[in-house]
């Protein structure tokens, strides 16, 4: 399943700190995404939060939530009747032909 998801975070709640430069030059910030199950009061379904370290993670620390967003498109994987419809249409197309 695909979704495209719209959000947008707070600069200002950023730790210029946690910015690395990676081996190109390029500087990378670590985030967490959430996609909740259910839509808050302001009909948003995605939590952006800072990326934590493995030692953040084991200490429990609280998470910093920069952004939010939300799902604004899903697409479903085809059931196994949708794949099976679709491979005997195709192979009746292949009756008319010629050869």
């Amino acid at each position: 399943m695909s979704k495209i998801i719209s959000a947008s975070i707070d600069l200002s709640k950023i730790d210029k700190t946690r910015i690395v430069e990676g081996k190109n030059g390029a500087k990378y910030y670590d985030l967490t995404i959430f996609v909740n199950d259910e839509k808050n009061k302001y009909d948003q379904d995605v939590s952006i939060a800072t990326g934590q370290t493995k030692e953040e993670r084991t200490a429990k620390e609280k998470r910093t939530y920069i952004g939010n967003g939300k799902v604004t498109f899903t697409k479903e994987p085809e059931t196994k009747q949708e794949q099976q419809a679709s491979s005997t249409n195709h192979n009746n197309s292949n009756d008319d032909l010629p050869f």
